[in-house]
């Protein structure tokens, strides 16, 4: 136990310096920030979830001592419990139906959905400090976006605001009050997940991973994650604070099936001539241009209904997914 503690509370202290790097206003401190769980996740995947918890508190503890007490909360929610949740779900396990086949690990699967549904509470509970109805939020997130233009260009409180090569800037402000909620859990997302496969790597590097690696090409979603998105892409349109909390809903979970899609394409794409040209190419598309991510969410939306992998597995004459 001794040793779990000691874990934890170095882990604390490395997450708390990368997220304190942030006040450097480098390029490369954004970097740090984005790992600063981390940390966090190989203490808890490596040794145990406590070392994770007490890793998260410890954190939370320096920022708010040696920068604002309010980034204890802000830290502990947005960042130290997210990342200690999902290594805890990621170490959990049961006997399997069949007991020569070992234990059951909790399903890949259910981890992505988990990281968007913490995407989405954490921009969600970030957008109900600003406001309780979509003007308030929107007009709170407009002063922020506007304040931070005014520092990078150097324009003072008084002075109206100017944007080079934008005649209209205000129109800007709007559109980035519309975009951030969605874009900010999107990235929330992707930066658990990445650390979550980063930590488990490291772990695995190190001899201490308990579970085995799993195959990520063949993870799958439970049915209600379409019911659930079919819900937030209706609960979208919606008006107030509901229509955007859902809206951010959609976005972290279509996320999550192009996720799901990228499996799909990895798993079909098994064993075929220039498999290696034709994954780089996807992802050299989607890296460059953006919008072929629609397309990749739309086969992990389609292996959900038509079971893409399974038929492709049936025609090659290979054992089903």
């Amino acid at each position: 136990m001794v040793q779990i503690v000691l874990i934890g509370i170095a882990a604390g202290a490395a997450a708390a310096l990368l997220f304190a790097s942030l006040i450097s206003g480098s390029t490369l401190s954004l970097l740090l920030v984005s790992i600063a769980p981390l940390p966090i996740l190989i203490a808890a995947i490596g040794w145990s979830h406590v070392a994770g918890l007490i890793a998260s508190i410890v954190a939370a503890t320096a920022l708010a001592a040696s920068l604002a007490g309010v980034l204890f909360v802000a830290f502990l929610v947005g960042i130290g419990l997210p990342a200690w949740w999902l290594s805890y779900l990621a170490l959990l396990a049961r006997p399997a139906a069949q007991p020569a086949a070992g234990l059951e690990w909790y399903p890949v699967g259910r981890l992505v959905l988990w990281a968007a549904l913490l995407g989405t509470a954490v921009v969600t509970v970030s957008l109900v400090n600003i406001g309780w109805d979509a003007d308030a939020i929107r007009g709170g997130l407009k002063r922020i976006f506007e304040q931070i233009i005014r520092i990078q260009t150097g324009t003072p409180a008084n002075a109206p605001l100017d944007i080079p090569g934008l005649p209209e800037p205000k129109r800007l402000l709007e559109l980035f009050a519309v975009v951030f909620p969605p874009t900010a859990a999107v990235l929330a997302t992707i930066t658990n997940l990445l650390n979550l496969w980063l930590a488990a790597r490291i772990v695995k590097v190190s001899g201490r991973l308990k579970r085995p690696w799993p195959d990520l090409a063949a993870i799958m979603f439970p049915p209600a994650a379409a019911a659930l998105l079919a819900v937030a892409v209706v609960g979208a349109f919606l008006p107030g604070l509901t229509g955007i909390a859902a809206g951010v809903l959609a976005a972290t979970l279509l996320t999550a099936y192009a996720i799901l899609g990228f499996a799909v394409l990895h798993k079909i794409t098994g064993g075929m001539f220039g498999r290696g040209f034709v994954l780089a190419a996807v992802y050299a598309a989607v890296g460059v241009f953006g919008w072929p991510v629609l397309v990749m969410t739309l086969l992990g939306l389609a292996d959900t209904v038509l079971d893409v992998r399974r038929r492709v597995a049936a025609k090659r004459g290979l054992p089903p997914t």
